[in-house]
């Protein structure tokens, strides 16, 4: 097994699920439920007839007993097409421990749960921009492929996340869950960000991979802070008062994330990269159970 995803880390997540509150129609039986109803497995409610419906569906003993023509309706699984994009540009790899070992270790907890119940799964890496991805698939099998992707992601040039996020948007994929895996720092600002988030036609996961000097830093005196992507350079002297125009300047981006997260209605979680993603992993799959 890879040095990131051991056989301990493996058999942690095998019990945990996902549960998606809409799954688009088209896919193949799975764990979820279609929101539609007609044909079917599994008996939801009737309706009406109206002409041209399917006779064979009419419930016969309900019109005898009323003398009124009603439909069985039926629901079908579903299967959830998931879309993994975890963030791999410079700066993910930057820091000690690194966030995209954080990140890829919560995109194969992820993989790993979809797949386990029947899902398919691709995966869409980006840095400057989408970098090679891998096709949506399902299957067990699938499993090790999607873990190998993942190890073998390396730093893939300077954050692009707008850039990333519209060339995802313009994929021909069918609808289902985009969960993007980042710290969402980008050079164009959270509401450039944001924009391109709203151009995703899929439910969307937000996984924010944080540290905890990103809302509180330490830093003192006179610094020279070089960007770890660009090499830029930029001279300040940490006093309070900056210090505290930082620490309000990043609430406004992480208050900014959350509420596209509630407007979309859409599911926001922060993922510590200091700490063993498995010991985080209680506080998002509530009872085993991560609802998006």
């Amino acid at each position: 097994m890879t040095r990131l995803f051991t056989d301990d880390f493996l058999h942690a997540i095998e019990r945990l699920r996902i549960v998606a509150r809409q799954v688009p129609l088209g896919g193949r039986h799975a764990e979820h439920r279609s929101r539609d109803l007609g044909s079917g497995i599994e008996f939801r409610d009737f309706r009406s007839y109206v002409p041209g419906d399917d006779l064979r569906r009419v419930d016969w003993n309900l019109y005898r007993r009323s003398g009124r023509v009603f439909l069985r309706l039926f629901e079908a699984p579903e299967d959830l097409h998931v879309y993994l994009l975890p963030d791999v540009s410079d700066s993910m790899f930057f820091e000690t421990p690194p966030r995209a070992d954080a990140a890829r270790q919560m995109a194969a907890v992820l993989a790993a749960v979809a797949l386990n119940q029947h899902d398919r799964v691709g995966i869409f890496p980006f840095g400057g921009d989408l970098v090679t991805p891998l096709a949506p698939t399902s299957g067990r099998a699938a499993l090790r492929r999607a873990l190998e992707h993942l190890e073998r992601l390396g730093p893939a040039g300077p954050t692009d996340l707008v850039r990333s996020l519209r060339r995802f948007a313009a994929q021909p994929l069918r609808g289902g869950l985009a969960v993007v895996i980042s710290d969402f720092f980008d050079p164009r600002g959270v509401d450039e960000v944001i924009a391109s988030l709203r151009l995703l036609r899929h439910r969307v996961l937000l996984v924010q991979v944080v540290k905890a000097t990103d809302a509180a830093p330490s830093l003192d005196g006179e610094l020279r802070l070089l960007d770890c992507e660009s090499g830029r350079g930029i001279d300040v002297t940490a006093t309070r008062e900056t210090i505290d125009r930082y620490r309000r300047a990043y609430q406004t981006f992480d208050e900014a994330l959350g509420a596209f997260a509630a407007r979309r209605r859409s599911l926001r979680v922060k993922l510590d990269a200091d700490r063993r993603v498995l010991d985080q992993l209680g506080d998002m799959f509530v009872g085993g159970v991560l609802v998006t």
